[in-house]
């Protein structure tokens, strides 16, 4: 057994325990599903025993409960206060567990990053912001398909925490465009993928419930949203944040600039690949207000610049992550509905996993088809809210690893 300690702080009382806990020997304190009633009886249990641990093995368990209970929470519109006082956050401990397993749970990095971004006032904030950064960076390079995946079909599915979500994909999205293609150098890369992150950060609570309001923004919110670019600069400024190139280019990320990236200041030329990347990001998010549309459609609209000519920032977008990118939705010359996990040998010919056949009816397994293959083309793109089938992310995620015999452009 790999015993792994745990802090008292990270036992909800007057809940069910999700794994069973146990002493520093390893003998049995407290059976899964248990629940402890106070906060005198866990602090007994953790002195009697020289502390508190769990089983390695269900460190995950323990992880996805507090995870669950923070989205119950913000559902619930608790304050950043309370949450934080809650103490919910995943243990040092465990974090280590899932970060040696050498997989992400995105749903967590969705809700950290949402904390981070909600509350840039906390006295830990930029700790927290390059603690999400440095994951983004991480994953975007070792698996950019599972990255890219991961934020898509969240960003196109889920709508509680739309801003952190957008942000995290635009950033991911612009690293890698200038890393892949652009061939910037990697301050400038790291510079770009922070501005993204934070360029709604006085407006997160606000884009959240703008995704779920039936009517349009009000007057005051409008004037919120027109003002965010250069308040979301100051709250930087106040925090510590003293790069002229970040900041700059949050301030100017809404601007409309069309024209080369080389005539460009250094701000400039990110705040235009944030412009583009935002702009596509947007349209693929579901809101009351309107549905949302096709990666493809959406890649279109930040191909074309405001003279609708061929954008030069859309277009290295286009090629870094593909004309139909991973966690979008396509239909195949074979009739059959896959999802994108891979991008392929150029930007039209990504690899696929089937989830709906020929009939419509769902996959037990999904298939992954070469788009390449004249049998496999893609012959339209199809929105997700089109596809009734549920995707896991955990049975999808491994698809995305890059096979040897695949080639990127």
């Amino acid at each position: 057994m790999n015993l792994i300690p745990i802090e008292i702080d990270s036992i909800r009382i007057g809940y069910p325990l999700p794994c069973d806990l146990v002493g520093k020997d390893g003998v049995l304190l407290a059976k899964k599903s248990f629940v402890i009633r106070s906060k005198e009886d866990l602090i007994m249990f953790n002195s009697r025993n020289e502390g508190l641990f769990i089983d390695g093995l269900d460190a995950e368990a323990l992880h996805k409960a507090y995870i669950d209970q923070l989205q119950t929470m913000m559902r619930n519109d608790k304050s950043i206060g309370e949450i934080a006082d809650s103490k919910l956050m995943v243990d040092k401990a465990v974090k280590r567990t899932v970060e040696a397993n050498d997989r992400v749970d995105w749903r967590d990095l969705q809700v950290q990053a949402n904390y981070v971004l909600r509350d840039p006032q906390n006295e830990s904030f930029l700790d927290r912001l390059e603690h999400v950064h440095q994951i983004l960076v991480k994953e975007s390079q070792r698996n950019p398909n599972g990255a890219l995946f991961a934020l898509i079909q969240l960003s196109a599915t889920e709508t509680e925490m739309y801003s952190a979500t957008h942000s995290m994909l635009v950033s991911v999205m612009c690293g890698l465009a200038a890393r892949e293609v652009l061939n910037w150098p990697e301050p400038v890369d790291m510079i770009l993928r922070k501005a993204a992150l934070t360029m709604n950060v006085s407006m997160t609570e606000l884009q959240d419930r703008l995704t779920a309001q039936k009517r349009p923004a009000d007057a005051f919110q409008q004037a919120q949203i027109d003002g965010h670019a250069q308040k979301s600069v100051e709250i930087l400024q106040s925090v510590g944040i003293t790069d002229a190139t970040w900041l700059d280019a949050v301030a100017a990320h809404h601007a409309e600039a069309p024209g080369s990236l080389r005539s460009k200041t250094p701000a400039q030329r990110l705040a235009r690949l944030i412009q583009r990347a935002d702009m596509f990001a947007a349209r693929l998010s579901p809101r009351l207000t309107r549905p949302p549309v096709s990666p493809a459609m959406a890649m279109q609209a930040c191909y074309f610049d405001e003279n609708k000519q061929v954008d030069e920032a859309g277009a290295a977008l286009i090629k870094a992550v593909g004309i139909y990118q991973p966690g979008a939705f396509v239909k195949l010359a074979s009739e059959e509905v896959a999802v994108v996990v891979r991008r392929g040998a150029n930007t039209s010919t990504p690899r696929v996993a089937v989830v709906l056949n020929r009939n419509g009816m769902p996959t037990a397994e999904h298939a992954v088809r070469d788009t390449g293959h004249k049998d496999y083309r893609v012959v339209a793109s199809v929105p997700h809210s089109e596809v009734k089938v549920h995707i896991t992310m955990d049975r999808m995620l491994p698809l995305t690893q890059t096979a040897p015999t695949d080639r990127l452009w």
